[in-house]
């Protein structure tokens, strides 16, 4: 006899929470849209781009709630701790509340420095041209071969 009671609600406000609790971290960041597919997610899983409280995850590795998971993606890193576990992929308002963001801003476009303009037409850069573009590019004349 459930009392005039559902038995859904009684298990939900009285008992232990149901679900897991753990996931595979390459599920979680999909689950969460943080990465558009699962399999994308298990190739940075693989590729070395996603930790788990600072060590290299395996796609396997399982993620509790309260994990720090780390993982780079267009060369910046974002820091997300797990707040909720997910199995499916849920909506973007839901995903939201699975994790806190912890990432950085990424910089604007404008902080970059700026790229060296040469007018078209105008011949061959000069020395003091080359040495800025090289410096520009990340070496010089004289790097390792």
């Amino acid at each position: 006899m459930n009392n005039g009671r559902h038995p859904s609600r009684a298990s939900q406000v009285g008992g232990p929470p149901r679900g897991p609790s753990s996931v595979r971290v390459d599920v979680w960041l999909w689950s969460v849209r943080q990465i558009k597919s699962r399999s994308a997610a298990t190739a940075a899983c693989k590729a070395g781009h996603v930790r788990v409280n600072g060590e290299t995850a395996k796609p396997a590795q399982h993620v509790r709630v309260g994990d720090e998971v780390r993982y780079r993606v267009d060369g910046f890193d974002r820091f997300l701790t797990v707040e909720r576990i997910l199995t499916k992929r849920v909506g973007a308002p839901v995903a939201r509340t699975a994790y806190t963001d912890f990432s950085p801003p990424r910089p604007s476009p404008m902080d970059a420095p700026a790229a060296i303009i040469r007018a078209r037409g105008a011949g061959r850069p000069t020395k003091k041209e080359r040495r800025q573009l090289d410096a520009l590019m990340g070496g010089g004349r004289h790097r390792a071969r």
